[in-house]
């Protein structure tokens, strides 16, 4: 198991308490998603909202010039699309699956019938979106201030939050394929600012790839660099 006072731990958002959770889902509907499949892409109409049960997604978001920044990885018991079921407006972001995932779907007309039997799942959603603003708020310090290594520590670190196993020699092994181009678009850096940074990692023995796996050899180190 991977140290979880080690891991910077970001994305975590309030979880809708059992009760609430049984109401609003009661009638949802049952959806698989292949992975590396789109759940919804930025603009499409906002017809409802998600429940992630198992699997990981991104939200990202894409330039006008088609580059991609991944905004949040979500894992099992997060709401996905939960600003368009509010307002009724598009979606503001892409969601893609990681892994392999199953959600459960209620649509705009049952949560507006649900909460106004249970008006106090708006004041979870106001948590939720609260949590939201001060991860955008921390992105945008990292993206404002953070040199590239602090930026590309804090992305490794949220993989292994997620994805991470911890192996009999103490490194922690990514267990997903990810590309530069992905840590890229998750740290907000040119994809050549990654190689370079992995590069001198890699001599220094902090970060190393076999098999097209990433494995962190030393957490301590790459927390101090994300805070930096």
């Amino acid at each position: 198991m991977i140290n979880r006072s080690i891991l910077a731990i970001s994305h975590i958002l309030p979880r809708l308490p059992e009760n609430l959770s049984s109401q609003l889902f009661a009638g949802a509907t049952s959806r698989h998603l292949e992975a590396d499949k789109a759940l919804f892409l930025a603009g499409d109409a906002g017809e409802g909202c998600y429940r992630l049960e198992q699997g990981l997604v991104k939200v990202i978001i894409t330039s006008p010039r088609g580059e991609d920044r991944i905004l949040a990885i979500l894992g099992p018991g997060a709401l996905v699309g939960e600003l368009s079921v509010i307002d009724g407006g598009p979606r503001s972001a892409s969601v893609i699956a990681v892994k392999e995932c199953e959600l459960s779907f209620i649509s705009h007309a049952a949560f507006k019938e649900c909460t106004l039997k249970s008006p106090e799942i708006y004041h979870y959603l106001v948590d939720v979106l609260a949590a939201r603003l001060r991860e955008t708020d921390d992105a945008l310090v990292a993206a404002s201030f953070l040199p590239v290594k602090s930026r590309l520590a804090r992305a490794l670190l949220e993989l292994a939050k997620f994805l991470g196993e911890e192996e009999t020699s103490g490194c922690v092994r990514i267990r997903h394929k990810v590309s530069q181009s992905d840590l890229a678009a998750m740290a907000g850096v040119a994809r050549e600012n990654v190689s370079r940074a992995l590069g001198d990692w890699k001599r220094r023995k902090l970060v190393t790839r076999s098999n097209g796996y990433y494995c962190l050899h030393d957490l301590a180190t790459l927390q101090r660099t994300a805070d930096s």
